[in-house]
C-alpha cells in the first residue's frame, strides 16, 4: 500500500463524517472521496500554475480548496468545477500528465466520474 493510501482513506472518512450543510448526504460525499483517492493513487504529474506536483500533493491541495468552498458544493461536478479545474488566483487551468499525455484536470476527473457511475462516454 502506498504511504499516502492511508491518508486517502482518512480524507474520505472525514468527508463522509463532516460534509457540512451545503453538501447533500450520501453519494456526493462518496463520489468526492473516490475522486480524491483517484487523484492520490494516479501516479500522474499535476501541473498547477506551471509547477509540477506529485499526486499526493495534488490531492492535498484540492482537499484544502474543498474545505474552503464546501458550502457551495452540491454535486461531484461542483467539486470538480470549484476545486480541481483551475487556479483561484491566476485562473490558469490545472493539468494532469499521465503516461506522457497532458489533459486538463477537470476533464480527467469528469471522465473518471462517468466511469465510476457506469455512464457511457
Amino acid at each position: 500500500m502506498p504511504r499516502h493510501a492511508g491518508l486517502s482513506v482518512v480524507v474520505g472518512l472525514l468527508l463522509l463524517l463532516n460534509a457540512g450543510p451545503g453538501v447533500a448526504q450520501g453519494s456526493v460525499e462518496a463520489e468526492i472521496a473516490h475522486l480524491l483517492t483517484f487523484i492520490a493513487d494516479s501516479q500522474c504529474v499535476f501541473v498547477r500554475n506551471g509547477d509540477e506536483h506529485n499526486a499526493a500533493d495534488a490531492r492535498d491541495h484540492i482537499s484544502m480548496k474543498y474545505s474552503h468552498v464546501r458550502k457551495r458544493i452540491k454535486s461531484a461536478e461542483d467539486f470538480i468545477n470549484y476545486t480541481a479545474t483551475k487556479s483561484s488566483l491566476s485562473g490558469k487551468l490545472y493539468l494532469v500528465r499521465c503516461d506522457g499525455v497532458e489533459t486538463p484536470t477537470g476533464e480527467w476527473l469528469r471522465e473518471e466520474l462517468r466511469r465510476m457511475r457506469g455512464e457511457a462516454t
